[in-house]
Order: structure tokens, then sequence, then C-alpha cells
């Protein structure tokens, strides 16, 4: 590419003669994101397609112009833009070398890379640039492998990482225009709160989706680019309908135990095929595999695993619909939280239990040697038999990994009850998301 094709397409995505689109502030996220750009290292931002990580970037360019960094000192590279031909080292170079001949920036620079897996041999050219401090710099990727283990290669302990994830609820509401100002404020909003909880729950939680009235058509657009930018063409992917296939049963069966084996006579797919997608899947954010908890590595590593989407409303999109899918939803919603938290939390630790009789927990957190939490999601338990069912459940679990903090989370019903001396809380999902005790 020429200069003045490279420039040009700078120019649409940079804020030197035009105010960026940044979208509704991340408000967490970009603090964290600010405060890592005050230190010498390079930041990745990792997460699924389109869970807001160039709208970040963006929101962090506008954040540094307001502390006072002179816009021409910020480049943003879009690797995505088709316009960009023949993506490789080479190329960042031109981009580099075109943006300091035409804007001429004074003092530290600070360059944003998006998607930058889409470029071979990216993390070289990032590690040049940041030993011979010719810049800051952000890359974001929607590849957890790709941007963990080629940057972590060579750069070790000189880069952070920042990992978005879709809307929050508390976000959600937000992006919907309700404000929670105080216990009584949210008190007067109860009904609309539920209402948006329904919606977070059904159509998911994407930023774009919150905004959005086309949301299926919306989600249906995500699903063909992931499968066609992020697996397809980036692990070269020859059995495509076997692909979707899995995708499609993954989608339908979230917060549901699955093995490999299952799976293959289901599927008519060989054993080995549906472990290299599913790993493909993990990834690139789509799906997440919970293993069971125990002390033996080996018993984690053989035994069924939970899979998790990253988004309800992704999977309503592309699965099947069953009668009893609200409860798998707030399920998958628990999950997404306590990954958030676990991302804030490195030393957090998620797993399910289950003993010999098919008594099962559906979360157990653990931090260091200590079993912290026992959460379970009982979406209704007015059902006595099944409320029977997930105590005993609880009460063995309480038992055996010595733990006395345990909750249930449900649709609407809270309160307390005692098992074994300990006290077991009952907390409606919207109460739990918002941190509301």
């Amino acid at each position: 590419m020429n200069k003045t094709d490279i420039l040009a397409v700078l120019q649409d995505w940079n804020p030197w003669t035009r105010e960026l689109n940044a979208g509704v502030p991340r408000n967490q996220y970009l603090s964290k994101l600010m405060g890592f750009l005050k230190t010498n290292q390079v930041v990745t931002i990792t997460g699924a397609r389109r869970a807001g990580k160039s709208f970040l970037m963006r929101q962090a360019a506008n954040g540094l112009q307001a502390e006072g960094v002179n816009k021409n000192n910020v480049l943003f590279v879009n690797l995505e833009d088709p316009r960009f031909s023949k993506l490789d080292v080479k190329l960042l170079g031109q981009i580099y070398d075109t943006y300091l001949e035409f804007l001429a920036p004074q003092g530290q620079v600070f360059v944003f890379l998006d998607e930058a897996q889409e470029v071979s041999g990216w993390e070289k050219w990032v590690r040049s640039m940041h030993e011979l401090r010719k810049a800051k710099i952000v890359v974001s990727g929607s590849n957890a492998n790709l941007l963990s283990k080629e940057l972590g290669t060579l750069l070790t302990g000189r880069h952070l990482d920042l990992s978005v994830f879709p809307l929050s609820f508390q976000e959600f509401l937000s992006f919907n225009k309700l404000e929670l100002k105080g216990k009584l404020d949210i008190v007067d909003k109860r009904i609309e709160i539920n209402r948006l909880l329904r919606s977070y729950l059904e159509s998911g939680s994407f930023p774009e989706v919150a905004l959005s009235d086309q949301k299926r058509e919306i989600l249906l657009n995500y699903f063909e680019d992931l499968v066609t930018k992020d697996l397809m063409r980036r692990f070269r992917i020859r059995k495509q309908q076997e692909l979707k296939d899995l995708i499609k049963f993954y989608a339908s069966n979230i917060a549901t135990l699955t093995t490999y084996g299952s799976i293959e006579k289901y599927l008519k797919v060989t054993r080995g095929t549906i472990e290299r997608f599913s790993g493909y899947l993990e990834q690139v954010y789509l799906f997440f595999f919970l293993k069971r908890f125990s002390f033996r590595v080996k018993v984690q590593e053989k035994d069924p695993r939970k899979v998790y989407s990253i988004d309800t409303g992704l999977s309503n999109a592309i699965g099947f619909r069953f009668s009893e899918n609200i409860g798998r939803l707030a399920e998958n919603m628990v999950f997404l939280e306590l990954n958030r938290q676990q991302a804030l939390n490195p030393g957090l630790e998620l797993f399910y239990w289950k003993d010999v009789h098919h008594r099962e927990v559906d979360f157990v957190l653990k931090e260091g040697l200590k079993v912290r939490q026992l959460i379970q999601v009982c979406w209704n338990v007015s059902d006595l038999k099944t409320k029977d069912r997930e105590l005993r459940s609880l009460k063995k679990a309480m038992a055996e990994l010595k733990c006395k903090d345990a909750l249930v989370v449900t649709e609407e019903n809270e309160g307390e009850e005692t098992l074994n001396g300990n006290k077991v809380r009952f907390v409606p999902l919207w109460k739990w998301l918002l941190q509301i005790s």
C-alpha cells in the first residue's frame, strides 16, 4: 500500500480531524485501562467479538485527550478494515511511518492495535516498539490463546491483561437508561428492573444488542462473523457443517453436563474432531467448559464438564429453545458474573460439584486451598420437591468441602434457612447481580 492509501484508512478511524464514536462509557474497564496506560507495560485487551473492546479503546483515546494528550499523539489501527491488504509486520511498519510523517507527533505516542491476531508476527513488532520506547501500546484480540501465548512468550513480565465481557446487569440497566440511586429508588423501580432482567436473560448482553430493537438480526450476524472470521479462517476448518452442528448443540445445552463421547454419538462426529473444535470455541470466547471439583487433577480432566455460553441471547438465537430454558439462562448468567469476578481476582477458581449419588451443586468458589462459597441456582423454589433436592445437595457439599457459606440464587424468593447449623441464604437473581444484600 502507498502512503496516501494508508493515510486515507487511518483518517477514518482516528481523532485527528473528527471526534471518535466511543459509545456508552464502561467506567469500570475504562478506569482500569487508564491506570494501565500510566505504566511502562504493553496492555492486552481480550474478550469475545463485539464485547466492546474497540469502543473501550476509543474511550481510552478520548480519556487521554481529556488528560491533555494531543489528539495527534494517538494512533488507532483497525486491522480488520478490508482496505488493509496483505496484513503483515511490514505493513505495521508502513502504517507507523506514515503516521509519523503526516502527523508529526511531539512527545509520548499511544498506539491502539485493534484485533491484532489478524497480522502474522504482530507480537515481534510490538516487542520492538516497546523495547525501543517508541510508543505505549494497547493490543486487542478475540482469541485468548493467541494473545496470551504469543505475546506472553516475548514479553514475559512486561504486559498487563484486561478481560472484557459483555455487559454486566448493572451496565445493562445503564445502557437502558435506568439509574439506581439508592434502596428506595430500587423499590420504586422493581417492576422495571424485573422487566429488564427478563430481556437480559432472553436477548443477552452484547452492548450493541442492548441498544437495538433488531436484537435477533444482530445476534445472527454476530454468529456468522464469529464463525467466518474467528473460526473458519483462523483455524482453517474444512468440516464447516460439523463445526456449526457442534455450536448449535452447545447453544441448545447450556448449563448441562457434556462429554465428548455422548456428543460423538449424537452428532456422528469423531471424538477427536469434537475435542479439537471445542478447544477452538473456548479460545474465541464463545463457550466455556466448567470442570468438576476434585482434589485430584485426573478426576477433573476425565469427568463431564458443564458448558456455558458467552451470551444467553446468542444461544437463544442459534440453539433450540425448551420450556425449562429460563432456569438454564439464569445459571448461565450467574456463571458469567462469576467469570467477571474471576477476571478481577485471578486467585479465584471455579468448579461444579457432584457426588456418586448424582447430587450436584452448580458452583464451587475456591481461593487458595479453601472453598470460599457454594452457589446453587434454583429458579423456582416454590416447587418443594425441587427445593428439597437442591438443599440436600448443598448440605452434602457443605459437609464434604467444609464450607459454611452457601447461597441459593432464585427468581424472586429471598430469606434464610439453616442446614447443619449453617445459614443458607436465598437471593433473587437481580439482587445478586446488582450485589444488593
